[in-house]
């Protein structure tokens, strides 16, 4: 999602009190106070909600049913934020990744013909592949093996190929048997909603409006309702309820044993690169702006970061969602003076209490959070200006990542191009001295995977 900037944010009086939010979370170490905290929690909580709303639109494409895709997608966010909040002390929520969604319904269910429960047996077992890379410390060795334009190019890949799945899903792109993709019709309801969503979420971006994404969806869905797009809620009942909505149809639905029998090694090995550079990469950032790192560079209480974030993926798994990310949108909190866990904490509440407004999720159409898809895919492009275009034998490799995942809807059909070819173009042109060991066992697995797979 980017690399985000050290900016520290306002002074704020230390807590005076030593009280147990004080022992938990260091806030007098930290140069921060409990009201400064809480209202990071909302910030970061208001600003990246709007996955309450996507992630399971995605998941039901997959055929996870809508109810308990939303449910898996609350629980687990509260389950690793709140980890993350008092096992790492980061002020970093948690939640389904924008992206590794993505590669689960459309790729590997959609793409490979995997049932969704096969396909949650892939996500927990890349869970345990995370927790084991991350204790034994190989997690770090093999990103810094992957050359950071290949590195930038999977995070602009991941957003051209979401973005693409938005206009499709507001029609605003649909099928054409003579070019393949076409302009869908823009005079039609459903397009024109999508585009004033859009223009929502876009200038209340631009503005730096918190919830901007949020508001876009709501209003979107109001304007659908008034429409007559959908229908309106028939009341109270259908807008806040004391009946939380179950994941019993998804709660340890996982098949681990089919996705073992399946032999999707390639699956799982993608999940595992996917996740490694998006999460990594944030957190980095996130810390550096919340000053979480030491003058020589380490970063307070990472591998406890990495650690959450792997067994809350293992969770997630067994909840019925998709591996977690820590969400970019965590800056706006940071921004806020949030430095603590309980930032975290406090977002990981505001999830929980939004399982009673779970009723709401019925009446958004795909309309309203097609557009977010979109504007979260142009976000993620920033990172191409970290990629230099001097060397030939790097433009390449990143051109073939980023093309690929939208034009073969598939995020590991991109990632084999970028890494194979950023490997044979260096070896062919005497840059051998450039290629770190990582991308030989990278290269060849993609390689053994394209063979297994065509016969």
């Amino acid at each position: 999602m980017g690399m985000i900037e050290k900016d520290m944010g306002p002074s704020v009086p230390p807590p005076t009190q030593n009280s147990l939010l004080e022992r938990l979370f260091k806030l007098s170490e930290r140069n921060t106070n409990v009201r400064t905290e809480m209202l990071a929690g909302l910030t970061s909580f208001l600003t990246m909600s709007y996955i309450i709303f996507v992630n399971p639109a995605i998941l039901s494409d997959a055929g996870i049913p809508r109810e308990a895709a939303l449910a898996a997608t609350i629980y687990a966010s509260v389950f690793c934020t709140i980890l993350m909040a008092l096992w790492a002390n980061y002020p970093v929520a948690v939640a389904p990744g924008m992206g590794l969604n993505a590669f689960f319904a459309y790729t590997v269910v959609l793409g490979h013909g995997l049932t969704w429960q096969t396909a949650l047996g892939a996500v927990f077992i890349s869970g345990l592949l995370f927790l084991i890379l991350t204790v034994t410390g190989v997690r770090q060795k093999i990103v810094d093996g992957v050359p950071d334009v290949l590195k930038s190019a999977i995070g602009v890949g991941i957003g051209l190929f979401i973005a693409f799945i938005g206009f499709s899903n507001a029609e605003l792109i649909v099928a054409n048997e003579a070019t393949t993709v076409a302009l869908g019709d823009v005079t039609s309801l459903g397009p024109i909603l999508a585009l004033i969503g859009f223009i929502i979420a876009a200038v209340l971006t631009a503005k730096k409006v918190k919830g901007a994404l949020l508001i876009s969806i709501l209003g979107t869905t109001v304007i659908a309702m008034i429409t007559g797009f959908v229908g309106f809620p028939k009341g109270i009942g259908d807008i806040v309820s004391f009946n939380l909505p179950s994941m019993s149809e998804t709660f340890l639905a996982m098949d681990i044993k089919g996705a073992i029998a399946y032999g999707i090694l390639s699956v799982i090995f993608s999940f595992t690169i996917v996740e490694l550079f998006d999460n990594l990469g944030t957190l980095i950032g996130l810390t550096k702006k919340a000053g979480l790192v030491e003058k020589d560079g380490k970063i307070r209480n990472l591998d406890r970061a990495l650690q959450a974030d792997s067994i809350g993926t293992m969770a997630s798994a067994a909840f019925g969602s998709t591996a977690l990310n820590a969400y970019v949108e965590n800056a706006t909190g940071i921004q806020e003076g949030g430095r603590t866990g309980l930032t975290a904490l406090t977002a990981g509440l505001l999830f929980l209490l939004a399982l009673f407004f779970a009723p709401l999720i019925v009446f958004v159409p795909s309309v309203a959070t097609a557009p977010i898809l979109i504007l979260v895919g142009a976000l993620m492009l920033g990172e191409i200006k970290n990629i230099s275009f001097d060397d030939f034998t790097d433009v390449i490799p990143a051109f073939l990542t980023i093309i690929l995942m939208p034009l073969t809807y598939s995020i590991a059909t991109g990632l084999a191009f970028g890494f194979i070819s950023y490997t044979l173009l260096k070896l062919l042109t005497g840059k051998a001295g450039q290629v770190h060991w990582i991308m030989y066992i990278v290269s060849a697995a993609f390689i053994i995977n394209f063979i297994m797979g065509s016969g």
